[in-house]
């Protein structure tokens, strides 16, 4: 497994345009969204600068990219050509493609969001205290795991043809309606009430709480868990089924 999980981090690594999406664009995003803000405009209801609601809001797409984009068209693709039908072949277990998968798009998904974080301190000046950077690391990157379980799962439900625009429609519908890409306080009420309720809205929630120097809302932790277990059991189930059809 050791050695598939290798491949899958060459692979990704030497893919230009998956490095660019997952890595350049959610920074070229923050400067564009936040680069004409000033240093003490604040978002409403928040309590918090623009550029440091961004920030978490960027690296946090920039993670949802790696991790959901870089999976579930690579696993249909994979799927379609034989290529998983021959792992099955080999003594590698099941779950270690799964495992694989995702360990390549956790790696990936680090850079992504470091990125961001140098982009908003260097050119945005954004400030906080050393655990506040690293809790927002930790928080930002495990949290991606539950985007990385819908990514396996919409690998093993989609074809290869079909697989790039249920992606897209997934991936852009949870950005903008979970508040990645503007503040939800900016929403109409309705709307509000929807995007509490989606995993993209808690995950970027964690993160802000941290900037706030608070303990993350047990509603936000309990909305990823059940969201995981959700996309987890899913992908299981749906991996489960494709064996069977093999």
């Amino acid at each position: 497994m050791n050695s598939l999980i290798k491949l899958e981090l060459t692979r990704a690594l030497r893919n230009r345009k998956f490095l660019f999406f997952s890595v350049i664009y959610p920074s070229a995003l923050f400067l564009l969204i936040a680069g004409s803000a000033g240093g003490t405009d604040k978002v409403d209801g928040t309590g918090l600068t623009v550029a440091t609601y961004m920030m978490v809001s960027m690296a946090s797409f920039g993670a949802l990219t790696a991790v959901l984009m870089g999976n579930s068209e690579r696993i249909a693709k994979e799927r379609e050509s034989g290529w998983v039908r021959q792992l099955r072949l080999t003594t590698l277990p099941g779950r270690g493609y799964v495992i694989a998968k995702t360990a390549s798009a956790a790696v990936v998904s680090l850079p992504s969001i470091i990125v961001v974080f140098i982009v908003a301190a260097t050119v945005k000046d954004v400030r906080l205290d050393a655990w506040q950077w690293l809790a927002l690391t930790g928080a930002i990157w495990a949290g991606s795991l539950v985007f990385a379980a819908l990514g396996v799962a919409i690998g093993y439900m989609a074809s290869g043809d079909a697989v790039r625009p249920i992606t897209m429609i997934t991936y852009f519908g949870l950005s903008m309606l979970g508040g990645l890409w503007m503040p939800a306080t900016t929403f109409p009420d309705w709307l509000q009430s929807i995007a509490k309720w989606l995993p993209t809205h808690a995950y970027a929630a964690l993160g802000q709480a941290i900037e706030q120097s608070q303990s993350p809302h047990a509603k936000d932790v309990t909305l990823l868990v059940v969201y995981f277990a959700l996309f987890a059991g899913g992908a299981a189930w749906l991996y489960r089924k494709d064996t069977l059809k093999a």
